[in-house]
């Protein structure tokens, strides 16, 4: 494990997955990160890559040929590299390995850079493609958080979820696993929406946010404690086990959509795959605010 620390917070990070697992407040020692707790769900906040998603038989095409890949795609199960470390920032590192071109016929380099700053906790990527070929590839993240924040006087639905700017969003139905964007429909956040339970009887809600900046606050009128998740991104997924009725919820930024209930398992022309030209970078992020 990877510990950083300041005044403010510890936040512990796995290598495996380079997955944060903790971030704990130094003066009242309350944890914010979900527990991982196998009954509800095994993870704490996973990256998602290459894909983001379910794929439809869990396979795809590329150049005619056949790749198996279960949802969400691999780098959460994979051992990250500490590429360099200091008191307050870490970066972890994946490159394209034997294990990778089996699910994934392209050669990249995935870093992963947090950064704690007084309350904040910043989360970089960046996605080289190492190929003389146009590589296509989605990538997202997953982070899950306490209902309530370490044992505050609230269960789940005191929480509601404040979305900034705020305005009607377009959400993307999904129809099993797969997406339906020809369905969208819409989603007013210009008050803050109630966190229940059946919110997600149709899994995860899914907003279009068009690579605007965006600020997604998780927070409850019982205490002065919540998070702050802000990030341009095309996608942002709201999301809590169902019919289970887990205490937490996930903010998922994402830069890319499962499957499309129309797809033909073409990687090139997936739905919301981004392409990234030889030998050049992507660059993604987000930060939490803890408060």
């Amino acid at each position: 494990m990877v510990t950083l620390k300041n005044d403010y917070l510890t936040v512990t990070i796995n290598p495996l997955g380079a997955e944060l697992t903790s971030v704990r407040d130094n003066a009242s020692h309350l944890e914010y990160m979900w527990s991982a707790d196998k009954a509800f769900w095994g993870r704490h906040a996973p990256f998602l890559f290459p894909i983001v998603g379910r794929l439809q038989d869990n396979q795809y095409q590329v150049n005619g040929q056949t790749y198996q890949m279960t949802q969400h795609g691999f780098a959460r199960d994979r051992v990250f590299t500490v590429a360099e470390q200091g008191a307050t920032a870490v970066t972890f590192q994946l490159r394209a390995d034997e294990v990778s071109r089996e699910k994934y016929p392209f050669d990249f380099d995935l870093t992963i850079t947090y950064t704690l700053t007084d309350h904040e906790l910043r989360v970089a990527a960046q996605i080289t493609n190492e190929n003389d070929q146009r590589m296509p590839f989605s990538f997202g993240a997953h982070p899950g958080f306490n209902l309530p924040f370490g044992g505050a006087p609230a269960d789940f639905t005191d929480y509601q979820v404040t979305v900034a700017p705020k305005r009607v969003y377009q959400r993307v139905p999904l129809v099993g696993p797969y997406s339906d964007t020809q369905h969208a429909v819409p989603l007013d956040l210009t008050h803050p929406l109630a966190l229940t339970h059946d919110l997600f009887a149709h899994d995860a809600q899914v907003l279009t946010l068009d690579d605007r900046e965006t600020t997604v606050m998780v927070s409850t009128p019982n205490d002065d404690h919540g998070i702050a998740l802000t990030v341009a991104a095309p996608y942002l997924g709201i999301w809590s086990p169902y019919p289970k009725q887990a205490p937490f919820v996930c903010l998922e930024p994402w830069w890319g959509l499962a499957d499309d209930v129309q797809a033909t398992g073409d990687l090139e022309t997936k739905v919301a795959i981004q392409h990234l030209d030889p030998h050049a970078s992507f660059n993604a992020g987000y930060q939490i605010t803890y408060f």
